[in-house]
C-alpha cells in the first residue's frame, strides 16, 4: 500500500491494516477538490517563496493535466494507494518527480480532508438545491391547475375540514423553502477553510491562509486550527439538513401512496413513473414515493451514526472522522437520485378534481363552519361546540348529512341552532370564509403561490451562484 507516511516505520502495514486503512474506494469523490486545494495550496508556496515561477508554472500544469485525466478516467487510482490524497500524489510525482513532493509542504492530509470535504458539500449542497427547486416547481405548477379545487382537508386522516387542494399542494412546498433556507443558512457556516492548518497546530512556513481560502471561495479561514482539523460540525449539520428533507419527501411520498389508492382515487400516476406487479397484471404501484420514504430511514441513520462517531472524540483528529466521508456521499447520492424522480411524478400526475370536490364535504367537515357561526351570533364557543357536537351525533345516527336536518329537528337538539346554519354548509362558501393569514381562501392561496413562486426562483439563483 502507497502511504504518506513510512519513513519512520521499518516495515509495511500488515495486510488487516491495509484492507481496514483503505478509503480511497470511496474518497475518491474527492479528486477535483483535491486538486483545486492543491492549486490553491501551490500558489501560497511560491508567494512564500518556497517554489520558484518555473516550479509554479509546472506544478499548476501538472494538477491541470492531473485533473483533466481524473475527469476522462484516463487516471485512476490502483490497488497500492490508500486514499486519494495517495492517489493524486502518486500522479504527481509521475509527472515532475521529485518537484511533486515539494507540495506537502505546509499541509497535512488533517486540513487536506478536511478542506476537501467542505469544498465537496458546499457544491453538492447547491446541486441538491436545483433538484429541489424543481420539485417544488412541480408542486407549484400543480396548485396553479388546481387554485378552485376543494379537496378534504384531515386531521388524524380523517375528515376535518374543507381546503383547496393547492392549499395542500403548497404546504410541502413550505416545508421544502424551509429546508433550502436550512441548507444556505449551513452553507454560511460552512463556508470556513481548515487549509493551514496543519496536522492540528497550523505551521511555521510562511504560508497564508486567509488568501487560500479566499482563492477557494470560503468566506474565511479558521481561527483555530485545533478546531479546524477535529470539526465536523459541519457534516453532522448537512446530514441532518439531509434527514429533515428527507423526512419531508417522505411525507409527500406518502400523502401521493394514499392518494393513488383505490379508497381515495384522487390521482392517478403516470405510466412512466410507476411500476408493475411481477404476478397482478392490473396492478400499477407508486414505487418512487414508496422507495422515496424508504430513503429517509436511510438520511436519519446518517446522523445518528456521524454523532455516535463524534460523541466521544478527544482534539484533534482521530481516524474516526473517516466515518464522515461515506455517509456525506451517500446522503448526497440519494438525494440527487430521489429528487427528480419525485419531480417528474408530481408534475405528471393527474387529479381527479371531482373526486376531491365530491369528498371535501363529507364526514361532517362543515361542522366548525356552523360552530363558527354561532359564536359570530354571540353563543360561546364552548356551548356552540357542544351543540354542533350533538348535532353531528344526531345526523350519523339517523343517516343524514348536516344540511339535511330538518327545522324541527335542529330546534330539538338545541335553540342556537336555527335555519340560519344552512347558509354555511356550503363547501365553496366555507372555504371561502377562511380569509386570515395563512388560510384556505382561494385569495390567500393564490398570493401564495405567487410569493412561492418568487421564492423558488430564488432557490434557483442561488443554486446556479458559485459558493463564496
Amino acid at each position: 500500500m502507497t502511504s504518506l507516511w513510512g519513513g519512520r516505520f521499518e516495515g509495511g502495514p500488515a495486510e488487516a491494516l491495509a484492507r481496514l486503512s483503505v478509503s480511497v474506494q470511496f474518497d475518491w469523490r474527492l479528486a477535483p477538490y483535491d486538486l483545486v486545494a492543491s492549486k490553491a495550496h501551490a500558489r501560497v508556496l511560491h508567494r512564500a517563496g518556497l517554489l520558484s515561477d518555473d516550479e509554479l508554472s509546472r506544478m499548476l500544469g501538472a494538477l491541470d493535466e492531473l485533473r483533466s485525466e481524473v475527469g476522462d478516467g484516463t487516471f485512476r487510482p490502483d490497488i497500492s494507494d490508500e486514499d486519494v490524497h495517495t492517489a493524486l500524489e502518486r500522479g504527481l510525482l509521475e509527472k515532475l518527480g521529485n518537484l511533486g513532493g515539494k507540495l506537502r509542504a505546509g499541509r497535512s492530509r488533517n486540513d487536506q480532508v478536511a478542506t476537501d470535504l467542505r469544498l465537496y458539500l458546499r457544491d453538492h449542497a447547491r446541486a441538491v438545491v436545483h433538484e429541489l427547486s424543481g420539485l417544488e416547481a412541480a408542486l407549484i405548477g400543480q396548485a396553479a391547475l388546481h387554485l378552485d379545487t376543494p379537496a378534504p382537508g384531515m386531521t388524524h386522516l380523517q375528515h376535518a375540514q374543507p381546503v383547496l387542494f393547492a392549499h395542500q399542494l403548497l404546504a410541502h412546498v413550505q416545508a421544502f423553502s424551509r429546508d433550502v433556507h436550512r441548507l444556505r443558512d449551513w452553507d454560511l457556516r460552512a463556508s470556513v477553510s481548515p487549509l493551514g492548518a496543519g496536522a492540528l497546530a497550523g505551521s511555521s512556513l510562511p504560508v497564508d491562509p486567509i488568501s487560500t481560502a479566499a482563492e477557494l471561495g470560503f468566506g474565511s479561514a479558521a481561527p483555530n486550527s485545533m478546531d479546524a482539523v477535529s470539526d465536523r460540525d459541519f457534516v453532522a449539520e448537512f446530514l441532518f439538513c439531509a434527514a429533515l428533507l428527507g423526512v419531508h419527501l417522505s411525507r409527500l411520498g406518502e400523502e401521493v401512496v394514499l392518494w393513488n389508492t383505490t379508497e381515495f382515487g384522487w390521482v392517478t400516476l403516470d405510466d412512466a413513473f410507476s411500476t408493475g406487479s411481477s404476478i397482478m397484471p392490473q396492478k400499477k404501484n407508486p414505487d418512487i414515493a414508496e422507495l422515496t420514504r424508504g430513503k429517509a430511514g436511510r438520511l436519519i441513520g446518517h446522523v445518528t451514526g456521524q454523532l455516535a462517531m463524534l460523541k466521544g472524540l478527544p482534539l484533534t483528529y482521530d481516524r474516526d472522522m473517516q466515518e464522515s466521508q461515506e455517509p456525506s456521499f451517500d446522503a448526497v447520492e440519494t438525494l440527487l437520485v430521489v429528487l427528480p424522480a419525485m419531480t417528474g411524478m408530481i408534475a405528471t400526475m393527474t387529479v381527479h378534481a371531482d373526486v376531491l370536490e365530491a369528498a371535501a364535504p363529507l364526514g361532517f367537515a362543515l361542522a366548525t363552519d356552523v360552530a363558527e357561526l354561532l359564536v359570530k351570533s354571540g353563543v360561546a364557543f364552548r356551548e356552540a361546540h357542544e351543540a354542533v357536537g350533538q348535532l353531528v351525533q344526531h345526523c350519523a345516527a339517523t343517516g343524514v348529512d348536516l344540511h339535511e336536518v330538518d327545522d324541527d329537528a335542529l330546534q330539538k337538539i338545541s335553540p342556537h341552532l336555527t335555519p340560519d346554519i344552512r347558509s354555511v354548509l356550503d363547501v365553496r362558501g366555507a372555504i371561502a370564509a377562511r380569509q386570515g393569514h395563512g388560510g384556505t381562501a382561494p385569495v390567500r392561496v393564490s398570493e401564495q403561490l405567487e410569493a412561492l413562486r418568487i421564492e423558488v426562483a430564488a432557490h434557483q439563483s442561488w443554486a446556479a451562484a458559485t459558493p463564496s
